[in-house]
């Protein structure tokens, strides 16, 4: 509204120095069919064409004013591009699912329970990269318990502690980023990514890859792209 006032009085002042100069001015069309001023518009006639202008303004209600300058937030069914705490949180909780997707939530749980959404979706994307690698296994649940070297490759699948989860917030949260990545979310944080790692430890097979993203408490990598040339 202070612009308003502003280029009002901006106009009165122009007019009063220009001793009557002739000029053609557009005004809102929206609220005038006329929509300009004429030469030998009389400042009178100026005033009462802001006046309108002003009062038409004043007349819509603060609410449509809000909804018309705000962005709007994601609806449920309108997938964004990266998953947001907003879009997962009006999302419904998933009525259970088949084994890969039990898999892919109970990983998800134990290695990024503590990260954001954006992190929960960047580990989702390295085990589905796997997953489409022929160097892994072809399913979820394989990638999740591969073994290797005697170990595994998600710690939590054989350290001898208890896998089960509680269905709290938490679990619900990453069952939703689960379904959601399973329905086809792009996968557009990692870059390719098919390894991470937490911050606080530099594995030496880290200096071999790629480091394609930095996300949460986590880095992740890719291997190299081969070419003719190497």
């Amino acid at each position: 509204m202070s612009v308003l006032k502003s280029w009002t009085g901006g106009a009165l002042l122009l007019l009063a120095l220009a001793g009557g100069l002739r000029a053609e001015v557009t005004v809102s069309q929206s609220n005038d069919p006329i929509g300009t001023v004429q030469p030998g518009f009389a400042p009178s006639s100026l005033v009462a064409l802001l006046s309108r202008e002003r009062s038409g303004f004043d007349s819509v209600p603060a609410s449509r004013i809000t909804a018309i300058t705000t962005a709007p937030r994601p609806k449920a069914g309108e997938a964004p591009g990266v998953l947001t705490e907003d879009w997962i949180a009006a999302q419904p909780v998933p009525a259970g699912g088949d084994q890969q997707f039990q898999c892919l939530t109970s990983a998800l749980y134990h290695e990024a329970r503590g990260e954001s959404v954006e992190g929960q979706q960047a580990v989702a994307e390295v085990i589905l990269n796997r997953v489409d690698d022929g160097r892994f296994p072809q399913t979820i649940c394989g990638v999740v318990h591969q073994r290797s070297g005697g170990s595994c490759q998600f710690s939590w699948a054989c350290d001898g502690r208890s896998d089960a989860v509680r269905r709290d917030a938490t679990y619900e949260q990453v069952a939703k980023v689960a379904r959601a990545m399973l329905d086809g979310m792009p996968r557009s944080l990692t870059d390719g990514a098919t390894f991470f790692h937490a911050r606080s430890v530099r594995p030496s097979w880290s200096n071999r890859f790629v480091n394609t993203a930095s996300i949460g408490a986590h880095l992740f990598y890719r291997r190299p792209i081969q070419t003719a040339s190497n």
